[in-house]
């Protein structure tokens, strides 16, 4: 037997999300409408599926180790230096890598409840504490988050914004005032992977070598590319540089570093695919309306919608769509867990969505 560290023995064998793959295993049968993973489902750009294509063809190759490339085309899209620029296997990972540069036993990070679970789970593999604040209403508290980094002394403290899991959003005066008030010691995590779906003014201005603030940005929402596995982060070079001390250098396939340069020339597909979600929210909108429901109002390619009762209720609902083959799922924390929520999907997901939503509501009732 190995020999594990204290913190490892101390950690419960989890993982932040249960895969839809994982539940088709479990049940012995595939999801018709897959709608819970917050994916794109109308893909990349032809022209990046296009790239990777003829990127398999090489991908005997390793990638480049410094994602030159890409990382030159990020900062001509941007407006910043390459060096305010690190490309990693989606933000998932670069948040690991943040906390393994950031975080040691001990060390206070400030989130909140019920927020994005992936940052808390990274920040536990390497000892942190994670201390919490309760959403205000339907959206992560700005002020309440700097207030208690300042309080507990955190090194850093996470937002999301558009939020997940309600997907709601804030204005770039109000991130910008968050900017403002961290602390000197602390940095501010900006994750902003589904800011592409947010109207116009979500994001303050770059301020790229600010050394309290970083920035991450995916291509897996609304450039369709969450199998290919391929973030960004921009922050100081200091901060940046520190990254190569810890990376897998070799994390991001050359298939994936094709994909997303291509995916990035090609913002006109970027623009009609977010209009394809503004549809599909609003469409999703109208299912629970016609059910007497209300949704969170969303700025992502997901929608909240609002079960009207408590937490077991809406677990009643998810259990009964997933299943007859809906894939969806639910917040985790109250009161956000009155809701289930779904992605936007294609016109037959979103069909048959419609048709099992009531006799879910009403086998719940049951």
């Amino acid at each position: 037997m190995p020999i594990y560290t204290d913190l490892v023995n101390s950690l419960p064998a989890t993982v932040p999300f249960v895969g839809p793959e994982t539940q088709e295993r479990a049940s012995g049968r595939s999801f018709v409408a897959r709608l819970g993973a917050n994916e794109n489902v109308f893909g990349p750009s032809p022209i990046a599926i296009q790239a990777m294509a003829q990127a398999a063809a090489e991908c005997w190759k390793y990638g480049d180790p410094e994602n030159f490339d890409l990382r030159h085309a990020l900062a001509a899209h941007l407006r910043v230096d390459m060096e305010n620029i690190v490309v990693g296997e989606g933000i998932d990972g670069l948040l690991g890598y943040l906390a393994r540069m950031i975080v040691e036993p001990g060390v206070k990070v400030v989130t909140s409840a019920g927020g994005y679970p992936t940052f808390n789970y990274h920040v536990n593999g390497y000892g942190g504490e994670v201390v919490t604040v309760p959403f205000k209403g339907d959206f992560e508290d700005p002020e309440a988050l700097i207030a208690k980094a300042a309080e507990v002394g955190a090194r850093m403290v996470y937002i999301a914004n558009p939020d997940n899991p309600m997907g709601t959003v804030h204005s770039a005066e109000a991130i910008q005032r968050m900017i403002d008030a961290v602390p000197a010691d602390c940095l501010l995590v900006l994750d902003e992977a589904y800011l592409e779906f947010a109207p116009k003014g979500t994001a303050p201005e770059m301020q790229a070598d600010n050394p309290n603030v970083i920035r991450f940005r995916t291509f897996s929402k609304a450039y369709g590319m969450a199998g290919a596995r391929i973030g960004y982060a921009i922050g100081a070079p200091e901060l940046i540089a520190n990254f190569n001390k810890v990376r897998n250098h070799f994390g991001v396939s050359r298939i994936a570093q094709a994909g997303a340069l291509a995916a990035l020339k090609d913002q006109r597909y970027l623009r009609e695919v977010v209009k394809l979600v503004e549809q599909g929210r609003a469409r999703i909108g109208q299912i629970a309306e016609g059910q007497g429901l209300s949704v969170v109002a969303s700025a992502t390619n997901f929608v909240a919608i609002d079960c009207g009762r408590d937490a077991d209720y809406a677990k009643r609902v998810l259990t009964h769509l997933v299943d007859n083959g809906i894939f969806v799922r639910m917040p985790f924390s109250a009161p956000q867990n009155r809701c289930i929520r779904l992605s936007v999907g294609a016109k037959s997901d979103l069909d048959m969505f419609e048709l099992y939503f009531p006799l879910a509501l009403e086998a719940a009732d049951d």
